[in-house]
């Protein structure tokens, strides 16, 4: 399950909880199961059998794709696991995320306009920063040398790098799923990615995972219990989750500036016009 960050992998990883589990209520926030996410330290860790903080960033990398087929090798179901690295290669010439080892990708792609306002308060950052790490091709989550972070340096390019690495990566079983799509079209936009994940097509089952997964369930049990994977500064995790706050933020000449480093990818996915007229 890959996106770049603010894109609606969270959202969906809620669903498919409750669609596994199929539970009358819906599933806490806290516990929704599944592995952790590809980066994580520990998963390196353990599978590799040697500390990542003890390997240089390119030994790092170059036992990732290992990582991965064995944790796939000696899997005995399927292993949902949540991905922001773009989709890369080491020096070796090989994909940190091992084509032996995934069955297939799920790609969330969403309004670079809102991933700006959505990434920059889930960071606390500014817009104009997030702005520039968008356009930035050798952007990175966690990447600094000094600080040890429970998670491990993610590569992430620009925001059309990152779209373009997974989505055009030839040999690749991908579906793309827009969070807009999620928004305005939910029950067949969720039952196209349960068929393609090949899990149960059944629409009761996928109808009440939706609910469960609701936005307003997600704010209201963060609401109460708080979500573990809020950064410690955010205000919040699921803050509005709607589309076309960028309109209420983001000044025209950041707007402009994003669509003249995007516009290619933005119109390709339905954001843009032919005639440059912005979509949501």
């Amino acid at each position: 399950m890959a996106s770049y960050p603010k894109s609606g992998n969270t959202w969906f990883r809620a669903f498919l909880a409750n669609h596994l589990l199929e539970s009358k209520i819906p599933v806490d926030i806290n516990h929704l199961g599944g592995d952790p996410i590809a980066s994580a330290r520990v998963v390196f860790d353990e599978e590799a059998g040697v500390k990542a903080s003890e390997l240089t960033a390119h030994e790092i990398e170059r036992w990732r794709p290992r990582v991965y087929e064995q944790l796939s090798e000696t899997a005995t179901s399927p292993r949902f696991m949540k991905v922001h690295d773009a989709y890369t290669y080491n020096v070796w010439g090989e994909p940190l995320m091992s084509k032996a080892a995934t069955w297939g990708a799920l790609y969330f792609v969403r309004n670079p306009l809102d991933v700006v306002v959505s990434y920059a308060h889930h960071t606390t950052l500014t817009v104009e920063r997030i702005i520039e790490n968008m356009g930035d091709a050798s952007a990175n989550m966690l990447g600094n040398p000094n600080q040890l972070s429970t998670q491990l340096t993610q590569r992430l390019l620009t925001w059309s790098g990152h779209v373009l690495s997974w989505v055009d990566e030839p040999g690749l079983r991908l579906h793309v799923m827009r969070y807009e799509d999620m928004k305005l079209r939910p029950f067949e936009t969720f039952r196209d990615a349960i068929v393609f994940i090949e899990l149960p097509d059944d629409a009761a089952r996928i109808e009440r995972a939706i609910a469960h997964a609701s936005f307003e369930e997600l704010q209201s049990q963060e609401a109460e219990s708080g979500f573990r994977e809020k950064l410690p500064l955010a205000e919040s995790f699921f803050r509005k989750g709607e589309i076309g706050s960028w309109r209420e933020v983001l000044s025209d000449a950041q707007v402009e500036r994003l669509i003249a480093e995007h516009g290619e990818v933005m119109q390709r996915f339905g954001y843009l016009t032919e005639a440059g007229e912005i979509v949501y």
